[in-house]
C-alpha cells in the first residue's frame, strides 16, 4: 500500500502514522509541501505521488480554514485519484450529554473547532465512496504529548487546575496510529469512534501520568469546567464498542496504558 500521511513531518499523530506504517510505502508530507487550504496545489501533491490511500492527521485548531475546508480539499483531491480517504476528526464535533456518543450521535457542536471538524467531516463524506471519519479524543502515552508536558510541568509547581467535570476517553497515540493505518487498508466505511476503553476526567488523567512518571499526583489540583464563562464541551465519551468489533488494533484505555 502508497500511503501519504498528511501532518506526517511534523505532527504528532502524523509521525506516529508514519511509524505505524512500516512496511508499507509511506509519503509523509507537511505544509512545506502543499498548503492543504489551496485546493490546486493539493490536487497537484495527490498528482504526483498517487497513493492508494491517505491518512489526514493535518490540522490548525484555531484555523477554520485549514481544519474544516483544508480537510475538505485533500478529500476530494483523494477522490479524484482513487484513493482511499481516512480523516482524523475529534470527540469536540458534539457538545456533552449525559451518555457516551456512539456513531448515530448527530453532531452539536459548541466551539468554533469543533464546528470546523463537523465541516471537515461533511466534505469528507460527501467526497467519495471510499472514506471513513475516525473520531477520537485526547492523544497521549508516549511521554511526549502536549497533555503529557503540561502534567509534568503543573505537578512540579507551575500552577494551574485540572477539570474535573470533564470526561473523555483519552487514547494512547501508538494505537490510534495504528488503528489509522489498519482503516487505510480495509473497507470500513463511514463514521468510527476511535476512543479509548476509559472515560477519566483531566485531573484524573492528568494523576495517571503524574504516578507513572514518579511524580506526585497529590500536586494537581482540580477545577471545574462549567464554572468557565465559556465552558465549552464538558461530557463527550466516546462509545466506541463498534470499532472494538470491527478492528484487530486494540484501543486501550487510560487506565492500562498509564500504569506505572
Amino acid at each position: 500500500m502508497r500511503l501519504l500521511v498528511t501532518g506526517g513531518r511534523t505532527g504528532y499523530l502524523g509521525r506516529h502514522v508514519v511509524a505505524a506504517a512500516a512496511g508499507h510505502e509511506v509519503v509523509a508530507v507537511g505544509s512545506a509541501e502543499a498548503d492543504v487550504r489551496d485546493p490546486v496545489a493539493v490536487d497537484a501533491l495527490l498528482g504526483r505521488h498517487r497513493p492508494d490511500a491517505v491518512v489526514h492527521t493535518a490540522y490548525v485548531q484555531s484555523d477554520p480554514e485549514v481544519t474544516g475546508t483544508g480537510a475538505g480539499h485533500v478529500a476530494h483531491a483523494a477522490a479524484r485519484h482513487g484513493a482511499r480517504f481516512v480523516l482524523v476528526s475529534s470527540d469536540v464535533v458534539f457538545g456533552g450529554s449525559g451518555r457516551p456518543y456512539d456513531e448515530t450521535a448527530v453532531p452539536d457542536p459548541v466551539s468554533a473547532y469543533g464546528a470546523a471538524k463537523v465541516a471537515a467531516e461533511r466534505a469528507a463524506l460527501d467526497s467519495g465512496a471510499d472514506v471513513v471519519v475516525g473520531r477520537t479524543s485526547l492523544i497521549l502515552g508516549d511521554g511526549a504529548s502536549k497533555h503529557e508536558r503540561l502534567f509534568h510541568e503543573m505537578a512540579c509547581g507551575a500552577g494551574g487546575a485540572l477539570f474535573e467535570d470533564e470526561r473523555r476517553c483519552p487514547v494512547h497515540v501508538g494505537d490510534l496510529a495504528a488503528a489509522l493505518v489498519e482503516l487505510a487498508g480495509n473497507g470500513i466505511r463511514g463514521v468510527l469512534h476511535l476512543g479509548g476503553a476509559d472515560a477519566v476526567s483531566r485531573l484524573e488523567l492528568g494523576r495517571l501520568v503524574a504516578r507513572r512518571d514518579g511524580l506526585d499526583p497529590a500536586a494537581l489540583r482540580g477545577g471545574r469546567r462549567a464554572d468557565l464563562p465559556e465552558p465549552g464541551p464538558i461530557d463527550v465519551r466516546l462509545d466506541s464498542r463498534l470499532a472494538a468489533s470491527l478492528l484487530t488494533t486494540r484501543l486501550r484505555g487510560a487506565k492500562e496504558f498509564l500504569a506505572p
